[in-house]
């Protein structure tokens, strides 16, 4: 239960991350401090100094290596660990349907971070985690380009399923009243 509610709150924040960074000009004024999202929230500070952009890519790059790691852990949770059983007042179509949602959910959760780490390392930075070098890059402008379409494909495609994902638990919370939602929250 808690592995799923890190993965869930990661996954949005990784989305809004990429969003967000896409979004800043190359460049600009190189400094330490760092106001996430200029909310005046939270200020993070670097020990090196960097563009605003770089902290941004570098800050979704070293999460994204985590939920990568703690996606593999899941994978392996879910493989030693019988799942719950589905409602017995599922329809047989909904349980077709949760059951490929969580198969493609798994899927794009192992193919979103990889594609950024290959993306990375196609370009000339690598990747670092949390400031620790991880995987150094190649200056591979090809092999960039195309895991960049890839992981933002598969970005959209999660998405996607997200939105389903969440009309389904709000469809037996709000309709059927079938106590899914308790299921995964953590009070019994």
């Amino acid at each position: 239960m808690l592995l799923h509610w890190l993965l869930a709150i990661g996954i949005i924040f990784m989305f809004i991350l990429g969003t967000y960074m896409e979004e800043l000009p190359k460049g600009g004024t190189k400094v330490t401090n760092f106001d996430l999202f200029d909310l005046g929230l939270i200020t993070i500070e670097s020990s090196k100094e960097m563009s605003v952009r770089s902290f941004y890519f570098t800050l979704h790059k070293s999460i994204g290596v985590t939920i990568f790691f703690l996606v593999l852990f899941r994978i392996y949770w879910r493989l030693t660990h019988k799942p719950p059983k589905m409602l017995s007042s599922m329809s047989a179509l909904e349980v077709k349907l949760a059951t490929a949602t969580h198969h493609a959910f798994y899927l794009l959760m192992f193919l979103i971070p990889l594609t950024g780490i290959i993306m990375s390392v196609g370009s000339k930075y690598g990747v670092h985690w949390f400031g620790i070098p991880f995987l150094p890059g190649i200056d591979n402008e090809t092999l960039r380009e195309l895991f960049k379409e890839f992981h933002e494909i598969f970005g959209l495609i999660l998405l996607l399923f997200f939105i389903l994902h969440f009309a389904g638990a709000i469809k037996h919370s709000l309709v059927n009243k079938d106590g899914v939602l308790k299921r995964m929250w953590f009070h019994k």
